[in-house]
């Protein structure tokens, strides 16, 4: 399978620096928390795992970390089996939601932790730690306490201390969701500039979608315990695999009908109202067969075009400052929603009013 930057998954797997392969993880008879899981880490990438809670995201992270043991499969790190080595043993670095920092050590002290472990000499030790803190733009605070830190103060020491020893790898479980949304922002921009200057393969959890768009290189959705789509944010977003991906990241339409006809990489739907609209033809579709036609809000125009036309009757607006969030009401009771600048707009539509529409077909996905 070749991918939207032109690499296959044996290309993948030859600079992978992590592979799991049939890896499944169970903590009763009933149910797989991880199912079968194949998936190769690429040396020095941002890849990020996401998913909704219960998708086995945290489970996957936990058992590259040490602190899971798969029910069965390997995970391989260089080339050497990894399944069954302590997390001492694995040289990765970890960040956690709650910091995790030693409330009676001074932020110098926390940070130099993993190097005393390691039994690092005094003039070693204070050189590393003297950089993690300018790493991270704390180096006026190394004589503080945790206690007199702010969230994201305390986020950076963390970062900084699973940095500190030089680790092949650096994960994290949703470091950022302690913290408010523009705080949380300037972390991401942070984190991301750390991950580009130091070039350290990073494994970050999260379930917040839109951080996984910002930061990551690569982003897996998790569902059930499965890998649903790998590959980058922008491929994701603008070309999800399944119905589930496109529901889960960012928001979309997806109108039901039949595929009526197929061209090539292209198909035809009719929605139950009649409306027949083209779009970019998904696998596992055909003629005959139900789908839906994926589009979203932000794509759909407000005019009467050639082809792709639909009209629908405005039943809610609402401002949101950048833009109008429009829902309109369908033939056939279903409905879309746009997302319209407000100088298109103006204010001039009413709750009631018919609009003319159109979906480019470029930015209309049919899936089964």
């Amino acid at each position: 399978m070749r991918q939207a930057d032109g690499k296959s998954d044996r290309d993948r797997g030859s600079q992978a620096i992590v592979s799991f392969r049939s890896v499944s993880k169970r903590y009763d008879h009933k149910s797989l928390v991880v199912d079968n899981l194949d998936l190769d880490i690429v040396r020095g990438e941002f890849l990020t795992l996401l998913g909704p809670s219960g998708s086995g995201k945290t489970t996957t992270l936990m058992m590259l970390a040490g602190f899971e043991w798969p029910t069965s499969g390997t995970i391989h790190m260089d080339g050497a089996d990894i399944t069954d080595l302590p997390p001492y043993r694995r040289d990765m670095g970890v960040v956690f939601q709650s910091y995790a920092l030693f409330p009676h050590m001074t932020i110098a002290e926390n940070i130099a932790f993993p190097l005393a472990v390691r039994k690092i000499e005094a003039a070693e030790k204070k050189r590393r730690v003297a950089e993690a803190l300018d790493l991270v733009h704390l180096a006026d605070y190394a004589d503080r306490r945790p206690s007199q830190l702010s969230g994201g103060q305390q986020q950076r020491v963390a970062l900084a201390r699973s940095l500190v020893y030089k680790p092949r790898m650096v994960l994290m479980d949703e470091p950022l969701g302690a913290l408010d949304k523009s705080l949380r922002e300037q972390m991401q921009m942070e984190i991301k500039q750390i991950h580009q200057q130091l070039g350290v393969t990073f494994v970050y959890v999260t379930h917040d979608q839109e951080e996984a768009l910002t930061m990551s290189d690569r982003v897996a959705v998790f569902h059930q315990g499965k890998i649903q789509q790998i590959s980058s944010p922008i491929e994701i977003y603008t070309r999800p695999q399944t119905r589930f991906v496109a529901g889960f990241l960012g928001e979309t339409n997806m109108l039901e009908g039949t595929v009526i006809a197929m061209n090539g990489e292209a198909a035809e739907i009719r929605l139950a109202g009649g409306a027949v609209l083209r779009g970019r033809a998904g696998e596992g579709i055909s003629a005959g067969g139900r789908a839906a036609l994926v589009v979203r809000p932000e794509t759909i125009l407000q005019e009467r075009g050639s082809s792709n036309a639909l009209e629908g009757r405005l039943t809610d607006q609402h401002f949101h400052g950048d833009h109008i969030r429009v829902r309109v009401s369908l033939d056939g009771g279903q409905s879309l929603q746009l997302k319209i600048k407000p100088d298109i707009c103006g204010g001039n539509a009413q709750v009631g009013d018919t609009l003319a529409l159109t979906i480019p077909e470029e930015g209309a996905l049919i899936l089964a």
